[in-house]
């Protein structure tokens, strides 16, 4: 007998899994149809008067216990279940949920309306005519007299009151008050072993709910009631096997979630558009499941009283929970596509500030839904905005150099003196063997990291960098070449001018060397020697191809010193014990005669060339010279 009853539970058990497994793959639909059978489909209840409310009350739930035990109970359809639910709203506007908070009131009025009818069919009512009807309180409005509190009326010898409503929706109408919806269940356990005062459609109807489901349209009330007893127990106000069906469903539901949240981040890190863009899967899985979770475990198991409401509480908190996961990703995911574009760098301050304006965003978005879910919840509003508020100025105390360095961070991007991997100098070296050069690798919104010329990483506030001085080379068109010549004091006048005409000469033919007259002057008098100044600009922003032309205009000119007949002079007094050679006399004199045919010739290169000159030479010489690798030969 015994492994009869265990196999018999078994197959209950099975095919309920079996059952719940095909409806988890299914869309419940929560809007209830609308039953448009009757002559007036849309007149709404009388709730004129307690008597209207009453009458109204116990009208409406014995056609919704006929319809129950007419064409639900044996051949269950979702048209009917649609009309069940449909009844059920309806009944709850009987009842007065303005302190029940929003999310649960449809488990509460159901619960409640339950209890209520059974209470009113097993107590003596008064006689109908007993019961105020408008006209009772018609006179009380006629005459204006100031009402202390809303008009009311208890049923003799109870507690169960009926309370007009002052404002909302339901203004004038009498319902069954907050404090009578509340203790519904206490009524009911006072009175449920009374027996019935008036003829009811369906006996027992409370207590049957626990084990039965009235709203489902999977499984016949009579195909329940052929369950096992042991399955139609109660625990905590449930049936064994709504508990059973709900963990079913819970386990079920985990599942989903936690392998799409497996598969969508396997093989995936970083902050890349396609990282946020898989990051959506988990809550569009939350925001897809849960409601239809919360859909079966209340249209198909109907569960009841607290389990029913903490169902229901937390697939509301999940879902918008699940929206805030969305709207913050979302955000992000759009900022980094953004950032993806060739002119935005990764570690820019543009691409910073897209993500902080893509957070604040999100934060927002959040605030919103976190505002709405906890009144929805029944949290009081005022009290979020006010501890966000006192929070808020806690927060910005304890983060004052954070907001500091985040404005510094906005006045950096205001002036953009500089941008990731451009070369800079900035501030003052505070001694010669810390530069303060290199290239900036990134601008947050907090600190600035430049890599020197050593290539160690610097990281500066930005409040601190926003106020230094900064020099941006690489925003430079051209670069400057500024040297001076030390000459020997035995150079002679002509070979002077031969020296500063052929360096002239030189610069104006050297291709990397603009158009303009390079200024290459005699200086003056050192303590060595003569010296000459080589002013020039070369047309290079990059500093290691400034070096490399630096070098070929200074071996040009030591070419240009040795052709004159003269040499460079030396920065030291040091006295030589030696024969000295002397200079060549006949190169001095053939660049002496070179310079009186040019004063002959009219042709002397001073103070300019002649603008022919320059058109002549311009660009003659090779560069890069011959043999080097980048010459072209």
């Amino acid at each position: 007998m015994k492994i009869h009853t265990f196999q018999t539970a078994l197959r209950w058990v099975l095919t309920f899994g079996l059952r719940i497994s095909i409806i988890s793959l299914v869309c419940c639909a929560n809007v209830p149809a609308v039953d448009d059978t009757g002559t007036h489909p849309l007149e709404p209840m009388d709730l004129s008067s307690p008597r209207a409310t009453i009458m109204s009350f116990l009208s409406s739930s014995d056609a919704l216990l006929r319809l129950v035990r007419q064409e639900h109970w044996d051949a269950p359809s979702r048209s009917a279940a649609k009309q069940i639910r449909q009844a059920e709203i309806q009944l709850g506007r009987t009842l007065d949920l303005s302190q029940v908070p929003p999310a649960g009131r449809f488990d509460v009025s159901r619960d409640a309306m339950v209890y209520l009818y059974e209470v009113l069919s097993r107590i003596n009512l008064p006689p109908e005519r007993k019961i105020p009807d408008a006209t009772a309180y018609a006179e009380s409005d006629k005459k204006g007299q100031p009402d202390v509190k809303p008009p009311s009326w208890t049923i003799p010898h109870t507690e169960i009151t009926l309370t007009r409503a002052m404002d909302g929706p339901q203004a004038g109408q009498f319902l069954f008050s907050p404090a009578t919806v509340k203790r519904a269940v206490e009524f009911y356990e006072k009175t449920r072993e009374h027996p019935y005062r008036r003829d009811v459609p369906l006996k027992n109807y409370a207590e049957m709910r626990h084990y039965l489901s009235f709203n489902g349209w999977m499984i016949s009330s009579r195909a329940i009631e052929g369950f096992p007893g042991w399955l139609k127990q109660r625990v905590f106000s449930q049936a064994v096997w709504k508990w059973i069906g709900l963990v079913l469903l819970t386990v079920g539901y985990l599942g989903v979630v936690y392998g799409v949240h497996r598969v969508s981040r396997r093989g995936l890190s970083g902050h890349a558009f396609r990282v946020r863009l898989h990051r959506l899967a988990t809550p569009a899985v939350l925001l897809l499941l849960t409601p239809a979770l919360a859909a079966l475990a209340d249209q198909q198991l109907t569960l009841t009283g607290r389990v029913s409401e903490t169902v229901t509480l937390f697939a509301e908190a999940v879902t918008y929970f699940s929206l805030a996961w969305i709207a913050w990703a979302a955000t992000m995911a759009i900022a980094e596509a953004v950032i993806s574009s060739p002119r935005i760098g990764d570690q820019s301050l543009d691409a910073h500030l897209v993500r902080l304006a893509a957070r604040t965003v999100g934060i927002a978005a959040v605030l919103g839904i976190v505002f709405y879910v906890s009144s929805q919840l029944g949290a009081p509003l005022y009290s979020l905005v006010a501890g966000i508020g006192v929070g808020g100025i806690a927060i910005a105390f304890a983060a004052q150099n954070s907001i500091e360095n985040f404005i510094g961070s906005l006045n950096l991007f205001a002036d953009r003196p500089v941008r990731v991997g451009d070369f800079c100098r900035y501030g003052e070296d505070p001694n010669p063997q810390w530069q303060r050069v290199g290239y900036v690798e990134s601008i947050g919104l907090r600190s600035t990291r430049i890599r020197g010329i050593d290539h160690t990483i610097t990281t500066i506030p930005n409040a601190e960098f926003s106020k230094m001085h900064i020099v941006n080379y690489s925003r430079r068109k051209r670069m400057l070449l500024l040297t001076v010549l030390g000459l020997r004091y035995e150079t002679s006048d002509d070979q002077l001018r031969y020296v500063l005409a052929g360096l002239r000469d030189m610069l104006l033919a050297h291709p990397r060397v603009p158009n303009e007259e390079p200024e290459v002057r005699f200086r003056g008098f050192g303590e060595s020697g003569l010296l000459v100044e080589m002013r020039v600009d070369v047309n290079t922003s990059d500093r290691v191809e400034f070096r490399a032309i630096r070098e070929d205009i200074f071996l040009r000119a030591i070419k240009i010193v040795k052709d004159a007949g003269t040499g460079f002079a030396f920065p030291s007094r040091t006295v030589y014990h030696s024969r000295d050679n002397g200079l060549d006399p006949l190169l001095g004199r053939e660049a002496e005669a070179q310079v009186r045919a040019w004063a002959s010739a009219h042709q002397l290169p001073f103070p300019h060339f002649s603008s022919e000159y320059r058109k002549k030479i311009r660009n003659t010489l090779d560069y890069p010279p011959e043999g080097s690798p980048d010459s072209g030969e």
